[in-house]
């Protein structure tokens, strides 16, 4: 099996799950037992400076919680950005692909400031059991791309859907103008 970490999955229009419509997830971890990821495209309201203090000063816009998946959405799981400038490890830093990698929370914010270059914070992730994401690709129900690494962090997240499907050409630059609901076409 080869792990998709880092990769893109991008639900097509077929996929009716209120949970994922028209959703982008990063996979964060993807092995035998099973693949872990985070939407995202679904911001909420809540500041991050209001649940995380000082944390939310290293939150891009919008500096928000995002819904990472309807998985234990008590939890958080923050996506970082190092800084291109670094070049040793950083505490707490787990990398994902390239500069990009989750960050431990329990770590002082302060610490990590000359070597982040922005953070998204998600309440909860997306999970999937050994074997599962791979048949629901194989079902249809994800595309799976390449991630760009500002894609975690775009300023405008409700667009990164339609924005991750033009680039990619083609008839899949055709699926980013699929009307939300078919039958009202």
């Amino acid at each position: 099996m080869e792990s998709m970490t880092g990769q893109l999955l991008v639900a097509t229009p077929t996929l009716k799950d209120p949970n994922f419509d028209r959703t982008v997830v990063l996979l964060v971890a993807h092995e035998q037992g099973g693949a872990l990821g985070v939407v995202l495209n679904r911001a909420t309201e809540v500041p991050v400076a209001e649940v995380l203090g000082n944390w939310g000063e290293l939150a891009g816009d919008p500096a928000v919680l995002f819904e990472g998946g309807p998985v234990q959405p008590e939890s958080a799981i923050c996506l970082a950005r190092t800084r291109p400038e670094v070049k040793k490890r950083v505490t707490g830093f787990h990398p994902v692909s390239g500069s990009l990698g989750t960050l431990d929370l329990s770590a002082d914010p302060e610490r990590l400031r000359e070597n982040v270059a922005g953070i998204r914070v998600f309440a909860g992730y997306s999970g999937w059991s050994a074997g599962q994401l791979e048949e629901e690709i194989a079902s249809g129900s994800w595309f799976v791309f390449d991630a760009l690494p500002g894609d975690p962090f775009v300023e405008r997240p409700d667009d990164l859907w339609a924005m991750v499907l033009r680039r990619q050409g083609d008839i899949l630059a055709a699926v980013a103008h699929f009307p939300p609901d078919v039958s009202l076409n």
